[in-house]
């Protein structure tokens, strides 16, 4: 039997774990609130581990799906991190949404102990996750990655080798700054059905069934015209995303220019106390600056 470690049980990691059980991978796993660890196990099986090294010991695959690079480092270099018990061949795949720099500092630790390393990050959110139907940008070595990939197919409807280390990150900057750009012109197409008195929903269907659809359109047009916005993907987590691939287009000399706008308009949206508003919020900022 396949052993695997996944640590980290958030809104994508729970069922993404939840998947590796099901198809009859031995999962240990790991959360910082022990409680959803051992709820997992309730639903799932496999056991919790009282620390990341405890559970990727022995783990044939380790799988980790955390925050930010600072909990990403916790939780594989520092103390009683992933890193320190990795078996020789074991693989570490990473799926947060993290630097190129933070993959590029995994691989070379991973070296360091004669294992494997990829960067995984993921789109389809939470809906994605609990259906299998992820997106999931690869960087690793190709031996890696054929490794990998037929275990990544248990949560993944699209499983791509983009290249080296780091590359999979840098796709999900490129998808992160198409997200949010798509999101603000959702915003504003749906702020002016309104204004201009069309049936904003008709008008949305419509749009969506042509040039003008989007993932973001079909799926988030209702609840945005409802103004409800406690689900989905975190602004907190779209500022996180959006810095870091402004932070990586300066590096490269790239020019973002409606992505950093666009990162503005967050933080207008978290000065609303909206940190934890799903990201189609953005109407909802678009409406207040109408009404002032």
């Amino acid at each position: 039997m396949t052993t695997a470690a996944f640590i980290g049980l958030g809104n994508m990691g729970y069922p993404m774990a939840g998947h590796l059980a099901r198809a009859g991978l031995e999962v240990t796993v790991y959360n910082r609130t022990r409680d959803k660890a051992d709820r997992w196990v309730e639903e799932f099986g496999g056991r919790a581990a009282l620390t990341p090294a405890l559970a990727a010991r022995d783990a044939e695959f380790v799988f980790v799906c955390v925050g930010n690079d600072r909990d990403l480092r916790q939780v594989t270099l520092e103390d009683n991190g992933a890193v320190h018990t990795l078996a020789r061949d074991a693989v570490l795949v990473d799926h947060t949404t993290a630097s190129a720099t933070m993959a590029e500092t995994l691989d070379a630790a991973c070296r360091e102990k004669g294992a494997c390393f990829m960067d995984a990050p993921v789109s389809g959110g939470q809906q994605g996750a609990e259906n299998g139907q992820l997106s999931i940008m690869c960087g690793a070595e190709p031996v890696t990655f054929e490794r990998l990939s037929p275990v990544l197919a248990h949560y993944g409807k699209t499983v791509v080798h983009m290249g080296a280390v780091g590359q999979g990150q840098l796709t999900k900057m490129a998808n992160q700054i198409c997200v949010a750009s798509v999101i603000e012109g959702v915003a504003e197409a749906l702020s002016f059905a309104r204004d201009a008195g069309l049936d904003a929903e008709k008008a949305a269907r419509v749009i969506g069934a042509g040039a003008g659809g989007s993932w973001q359109l079909i799926n988030r047009h209702a609840t945005m015209l409802a103004d409800q916005y406690d689900h989905g993907f975190a602004v907190d987590w779209m500022r996180k995303d959006l810095d870091i691939c402004l932070a990586e287009a300066t590096r490269l000399g790239t020019s973002l220019p409606a992505t950093a706008l666009i990162n503005e308009f967050y933080k207008e949206v978290q000065s609303m106390g909206g940190g934890r508003w799903d990201t189609s919020s953005l109407l909802r900022r678009l409406r207040r600056h109408r009404d002032d």
